[in-house]
């Protein structure tokens, strides 16, 4: 294991692998939940995509983990399964849907294969990567403040404080403070720790659930056999078109591109130029995935921002991805047991992150309004509009607008006009 993963190389342990792996599974277990829920608005049995939901986590995780190195996780992305189930599935059905996933994939992975993924990271200048660690930060913050009930939906405001009163802030709280406390001391394992005190504390307070029986902790999992291979690739050209499957890819593109950044950032992982080593593979991973989770029977599977947990425990290497994969196949027989974390002990963790994560806006020079405005651009859409492709889009789009008019266009590389472009179609199509 030490000669595959290298970890004296990576300044990590055995260990610290493992418990970098388990952190980052329970701040992602709630998709094995929350994915069924929705794409089971297309018509989808709800079991067959919770089977579907943890076979392609799992697996998925387990490739990006053996074939990059990386401590990144995938599963089915929170966003794009939305865009699946209400935007695309009511045009042409859930199966046409999942051809869409599927070419996108395709797309996706084409382009990685053929370098076309390495020249845009040659391409991002080194603020827009640091902002979009940065954005990233801010976002999963918000959503853990959001998860924790600390922040909630205002209409007059559209944001506001929550009832701090209430039992389920209350539980956030206390997680919070003690991951916090765990932080400050230099605990190893502290957000993991953190969780599991969390929900010990919220069975002691009525919100999580409390095992009654084995029944409460292991399950059969559902067969696959109503949503397996189920892809209407005709439907999905004709009656979705282009643009619609484009923006699967696109989205899946930026959000993973922005995600290996900025988790890549917080675990020192980018070079002296801002590079991530092995883009190539991991982007590679990801558009497998894609595919892989199309045929199963779930939308599009990309790299998880919640990978960031396990990054901040330490995790440095493959195994961290291996061991979040392995336990979402174990999930396939534990999922009631996976239930009882309520989000209320994982939100404080997700706040934590973006704390840890908010450092590499300290990399931007500010005093350069040219690099300024675009980095904060980027910053500030993610939390605002609830997506990282969005953040990402609005800092392509502003960076050569701003040098151009600063009359330092010599500093843009040519390839971010054609993704300012690409951004354009992207705000407006």
């Amino acid at each position: 294991m030490e000669h595959f993963f290298k970890f004296k190389e990576n300044g990590t342990t055995l260990r610290t692998e493992i418990v970098a792996g388990i952190t980052t599974f329970m701040t992602m277990a709630y998709i094995i939940f929350v994915n069924p829920g929705i794409l089971s608005n297309t018509g989808m049995d709800f079991n067959a995509v919770m089977t579907a939901t943890v076979l392609a986590a799992g697996l998925s995780s387990i490739i990006m983990g053996l074939f990059t190195n990386y401590p990144f996780a995938l599963a089915s992305g929170m966003g794009l399964n939305a865009f699946f189930a209400f935007v695309v599935a009511p045009i042409a059905g859930w199966r046409a849907a999942l051809a869409a996933v599927f070419i996108s994939g395709v797309f996706f992975f084409l382009l990685s294969l053929f370098g076309f993924i390495e020249a845009i990271d040659r391409a991002i200048p080194v603020s827009l990567k640091r902002a979009i660690s940065t954005g990233i930060g801010f976002f999963i913050t918000f959503i853990g403040l959001q998860n924790a009930g600390i922040i909630v939906a205002d209409e007059a405001t559209q944001i506001t404080l929550g009832n701090l009163t209430d039992p389920g802030v209350l539980l956030s709280l206390v997680g919070l403070a003690f991951i916090a406390i765990l932080m400050a001391r230099k605990v190893k394992g502290a957000i993991l720790i953190g969780i599991l005190i969390t929900t010990v504390v919220g069975m002691f307070m009525g919100i999580a659930d409390t095992p009654a029986s084995i029944r409460d902790i292991v399950g059969t999992p559902a067969s696959l056999s109503p949503i397996f291979f189920q892809l209407d690739f005709v439907a999905a050209i004709k009656e979705l078109g282009f643009m619609l499957i484009f923006a699967f890819t696109f989205v899946d593109l930026f959000d993973t591109m922005g995600t290996l950044m900025g988790t890549g950032a917080r675990a020192g992982f980018l070079d002296e130029k801002g590079h991530l080593p092995r883009i190539k593979n991991a982007m590679l991973a990801d558009a497998f995935a894609t595919m892989l989770g199309a045929v199963l029977g779930t939308s599009t599977v990309t790299t998880y921002v919640e990978s960031t947990a396990g990054v901040s425990e330490g995790g440095r290497t493959g195994l961290t991805a291996i061991v979040t994969g392995v336990l979402f196949l174990l999930s396939l027989f534990l999922a009631p047991l996976a239930g009882l974390v309520p989000s209320q002990a994982t939100a404080p963790a997700l706040i934590i992150v973006g704390v840890l994560m908010a450092g590499s806006v300290t990399a931007i020079d500010f005093e350069d309004f040219t690099e300024a405005f675009p980095a904060f651009l980027t910053i500030a859409f993610m939390p605002f509009a609830y997506s990282i492709a969005d953040g990402i889009a609005i800092g392509f789009l502003a960076y050569p607008i701003v040098k151009l008019v600063a009359g330092r266009e010599k500093e843009v590389h040519w390839l971010v006009y054609i993704l300012a472009f690409i951004s354009l179609i992207h705000f407006f199509l």
